[in-house]
C-alpha cells in the first residue's frame, strides 16, 4: 500500500507513492484546513499543501514550521520530521504535532494524541508512514506575521571564501536567524553557477543588524532580501522545483564544515551534469537542538549541518548520469559525514543501515510500536520498520 498526498508530486522525491500491483490511497481531495485562533491550533487534512496551511494560518497571525517549498505536502513532510525556516525558534513540524487522525491497516480510525495512544503519537512524530493513513494533522501554532528573508548570490569563484565565512558566521546565530548555504545554478536557465546564502529572520526589528554581516560580505551578483509575510518566504525556492522533474537526492549530517569538505564540494560541483542540481547546507541550531533525541522519533538534535545533494533533471535520458554524479559526490564527501541521515531525503536504493541511521537510537522503540498497529507490515512502501 502506498499513500499519495496530493496531485502535484509523490509523497517524497523517491516516488514511494507509486506502486505496481498494490493499492494507492489518494488524499489529494482531502485538503480542508481549520484554524482555531483562540486555541492557537490548526487542523489540516492529509492531502493539504504547506502553501494552503501557511495562507490559512497567516490570516490569524499564526505559523508553524513547514516546507521550504510551498507545494510540499503537509503529511509526508511532518511524518518524516519536518525541517524548515522556523525550526530554530519553533522546532520541527513533528515537534509541534499534537494530534493525528489515523486509519490503521485493520480499518480502525484512531484519534491519536499524547493521552490517547501515546506510544503511537510518539512514533508519528518522525517515524514516517509506517503506521497507517494519516487523515488529518493538528498542530500547535505560534504568533508570526512579517519576517525578513531572501537570497544572496555570489559568483561561484567566491564559493570557497563564502562557505568559510558562512561556517564562522552561523556559529553565533540567534534563534531568530536561520541561514542555509548552497552551490546552485541561477534560476534563469542560463546555467550560471552561483554560491548562495538563503537568509531568514523572524524579528524585523532586529533583522537589519543581525543580517548585516551576510549582506555586507563580498561582492554579490544579486541581493534579494527584505520584509515579507511568512507564507511568501516559503515560495522563494519554488521555481527550482517544477512539476514533472525527475529527482534523486542523498544527504547526511556532517562532522563539521572543514576546509577539506568545502574544497571537495567545490570540486564536485564543477562536474554537476544538470543545471537544476546542486548542494545545500542546512544549519541546525536553536530550538530544534534543545529537544532530547528520544523525545520524538527524530533523533537529530545536534547543532551543525545537514548536507543535501538534490539532483534534478527533466529528460529521462539523463537519469543515469545524474544518479551516478550524486552517488559519486556522496562517496567523495563520505569521510566528512556523521552517522545521522534525514529521513525524508533517503532514496529507495539506500541500504537498511541508512534507515537505521535516520531513526538512530529510536529504531528499537519504533520497532516495538509497529506490530501493535500494523503487524502484517501493510504499510511498507516507506522508510520501513519491519515488525
Amino acid at each position: 500500500m502506498a499513500i499519495a498526498e496530493h496531485g502535484m508530486m509523490p509523497t517524497n522525491v523517491a516516488g514511494r507513492c507509486v506502486t505496481e500491483g498494490g493499492l494507492m490511497v489518494d488524499l489529494s481531495d482531502m485538503r480542508a484546513i481549520e484554524v482555531d485562533p483562540d486555541a492557537s491550533t490548526t487542523r489540516a487534512q492529509g492531502g493539504a499543501l504547506w502553501s494552503e496551511l501557511n495562507e490559512a494560518a497567516a490570516v490569524h497571525g499564526l505559523a508553524v514550521t513547514g516546507g521550504a517549498i510551498s507545494s510540499t505536502g503537509v503529511g509526508g513532510y511532518t511524518l518524516g520530521g519536518g525541517l524548515g525556516w522556523l525550526m530554530a525558534t519553533q522546532g520541527l513540524a513533528a515537534d509541534n504535532l499534537i494530534g493525528v487522525e489515523l486509519v490503521t491497516a485493520d480499518g480502525s480510525v484512531l484519534d491519536v494524541n499524547d493521552e490517547s495512544h501515546p506510544d503511537l503519537m510518539w512514533a508519528l512524530r518522525g517515524g514516517g508512514g509506517n503506521f497507517g493513513v494519516a487523515a488529518s494533522f493538528t498542530f500547535r501554532m505560534h504568533p508570526l506575521t512579517m519576517v525578513v528573508g531572501g537570497l544572496i548570490a555570489h559568483p561561484v569563484d567566491a564559493a570557497r571564501d563564502m562557505l568559510r565565512f558562512y561556517r564562522d558566521a552561523v556559529a553565533d546565530c540567534p534563534d531568530e536567524l536561520t541561514v542555509f548555504a548552497a552551490l546552485v545554478h541561477a534560476p534563469d536557465g542560463s546555467g550560471l553557477k552561483v554560491a548562495g546564502m538563503i537568509v531568514f529572520h523572524t524579528d524585523p526589528s532586529r533583522a537589519d543588524a543581525e543580517l548585516a554581516p551576510f549582506l555586507e560580505w563580498g561582492s554579490p551578483l544579486v541581493t534579494h532580501v527584505g520584509p515579507m509575510p511568512y507564507p511568501v518566504m516559503n515560495t522563494l525556492l519554488d521555481e527550482g522545483y517544477p512539476k514533472g522533474a525527475l529527482n534523486y537526492w542523498l544527504s547526511s549530517f556532517t562532522t563539521g564544515l572543514s576546509d577539506a569538505l568545502i574544497d571537495t564540494m567545490i570540486q564536485r560541483f564543477e562536474t554537476v551534469p544538470s543545471p537544476m542540481s546542486g548542494m545545500v547546507l542546512e544549519h541546525f541550531h536553536g530550538a530544534v537542538t534543545r529537544i532530547e533525541p528520544t523525545a520524538t522519533a527524530v533523533p537529530h538534535r545536534d547543532t551543525g549541518f545537514n548536507l543535501l545533494l538534490p539532483s534534478e533533471w527533466m529528460d529521462p535520458a539523463d537519469t543515469e548520469k545524474n544518479i551516478t554524479w550524486t552517488k559519486d559526490t556522496y562517496a567523495a564527501i563520505s569521510e566528512h559525514l556523521a552517522a545521522g541521515r534525514w529521513l525524508n531525503y533517503l532514496g529507495d536504493d539506500q541500504a537498511d543501515d541508512a534507515i537505521r541511521a535516520a531513526y538512530g537510537p529510536n529504531f528499537d522503540r519504533l520497532r516495538e510500536v509497529k506490530p501493535r498497529y500494523d503487524p502484517d507490515n501493510v504499510f511498507h512502501l516507506n522508510h520501513n520498520i519491519v515488525p
